[in-house]
């Protein structure tokens, strides 16, 4: 039998009720090109075969992980220390799926607890969920949270914020049709994309929800989120803070300096880059709003015997609870995700995750000070900057982008592909895998680069 069991007469009565003459007149909007005619499929392999042909299409992908690489731009190379790979590849974690039933879940609701605790500590709130599914989500649900909390239908998000990010946030934005606001943070000759506190009031006024930055912004540079809580707060609104977890090793916590909802990628905690996921949406708050957060929370209590245990304490989703009353229709989290990032955490301890932090900053400023004095090469950050920076190129970033992956180096994003005026402009990121090697490489390649376009 079929998967879809229609007989004649039902299909009959769906065209009925469709409004159409037949099947084919219902697809007649389809390309016919689309259809599955056109793939031309090759012809089946043996299992030998097939195996080789697959190994020969991943030996085409350049893996990041071991090369002289200065890509960033949410995304991060990072040592992951070989025990968290350990732990999450065991069964009982790998192949865990939700865990409806406490009596047999303990380990996994301990896990998420553990998470749930280090990530409300690094992001300075009192409450944090089992993760989302990344950090674009997770800024996408806090617009949506925000909007709930403060009965205001707009936000206004500096475009020093990952460009996907806004993207996505926007998506979320629109099916409740809440009104998102760009504002522009000054970029001259020299800028690192902050968000000065008087451009953000001038923005700001009583129908706001949230006032929404980025910590480093995208650029590298560091908000001053203290002051951009009071310009938020002076309105009623709610100031979110799209953070990197390794940079908070380093820097305040945005939970001190005053933001009411924290979120970030928590893809630097100890989880590979793998092309883009799966990865790990952190979302932190004050718990004044815990019944408006998305997703799932982990709580502790005790049982009919008195003995400790772990539950699901909020699950404020459509499934559990009458549908206008939810906070969002994500069905699960990223519990593997989130348990690499815990061993991570747990494996370098408070003191570890500074060091990797100074070892960033360390690297990144001594990879800027010398591409400086490169002529043609100018860097655009004028304030503090954490491990990502922006260089001035003396061609456009994408050819310089092109001549050092020639010279086997992947110097940097390109932020023409996002900011228009910016063509020229080279986003590059050094972390504590990056070596003084690897430094003079990508030194070397600028300065080669430099001298040809000054001889054109």
């Amino acid at each position: 039998m079929t998967y879809v069991p229609n007989t004649d007469a039902d299909r009959a009565a769906m065209i009925d009720t469709i409004g159409v003459s037949s099947i084919d007149a219902l697809f007649a909007n389809v390309p016919r090109q689309s259809g599955a005619a056109a793939l031309n499929l090759p012809l089946p392999m043996a299992e030998a075969e097939a195996a080789r042909h697959m190994r020969q299409l991943a030996a085409k992908n350049a893996n990041v992980q071991d090369a002289v690489s200065f890509l960033g731009a949410g995304g991060y190379r990072h040592h992951i220390p070989s025990l968290v790979g350990h732990i999450t590849g065991r069964g009982e974690f790998y192949t865990a799926y939700t865990p409806y039933q406490p009596e047999v879940s303990q380990g996994t609701l301990q896990t998420i607890y553990e998470y749930q605790s280090m990530v409300a500590e690094l992001t300075g709130m009192d409450v944090a969920n089992a993760s989302m599914y990344d950090g674009s989500s997770a800024l996408g649900e806090s617009i949506l949270m925000a909007a709930a909390v403060t009965h205001r239908k707009r936000v206004v998000i500096a475009d020093s914020v990952h460009p996907q990010y806004r993207q996505v946030g926007a998506t979320y934005a629109s099916g409740p049709g809440i009104d998102i606001r760009e504002i522009a943070a000054p970029r001259e000759r020299r800028f690192d994309g902050r968000l000065p506190r008087h451009l953000a009031q001038a923005r700001l006024d009583d129908s706001c929800a949230a006032l929404i930055v980025q910590q480093p912004n995208f650029f590298g540079g560091i908000e001053d989120i203290a002051a951009l809580a009071e310009a938020a707060h002076a309105i009623g609104a709610l100031l979110i803070v799209a953070a990197n977890p390794i940079a908070l090793g380093l820097l305040a916590s945005p939970g001190s300096q005053g933001a009411d909802i924290v979120v970030g990628e928590g893809q630097p905690l100890g989880i590979p880059l793998s092309f883009g996921g799966p990865w790990l949406g952190i979302f932190s708050a004050k718990n004044d709003y815990v019944r408006q957060m998305p997703g799932r929370i982990v709580g502790v209590t005790n049982d009919i015997e008195g003995k400790r245990g772990l539950v699901l304490t909020l699950q404020t989703r459509e499934q559990h609870i009458r549908r206008e009353r939810a906070t969002s229709n994500i069905c699960t989290n990223q519990a593997l995700c989130a348990l690499a990032s815990t061993v991570y955490l747990e494996t370098l301890g408070r003191n570890g995750l500074r060091a990797v932090a100074e070892q960033c900053v360390r690297n990144a400023h001594a990879a800027a000070s010398r591409i400086g004095t490169i002529p043609g090469f100018t860097i655009a950050n004028q304030g503090p900057y954490f491990h990502e920076f922006v260089v001035r190129c003396p061609a456009p970033a994408k050819d310089v982008c092109a001549a050092m992956h020639g010279r086997g180096v992947l110097a940097g994003y390109p932020l023409g592909d996002s900011y228009a005026d910016l063509a020229d402009c080279l986003l590059v990121c050094a972390t504590e895998v990056n070596t003084a090697a690897d430094i003079a490489r990508l030194v070397d390649g600028f300065d080669e680069i430099g001298k040809e376009a000054a001889r054109a």
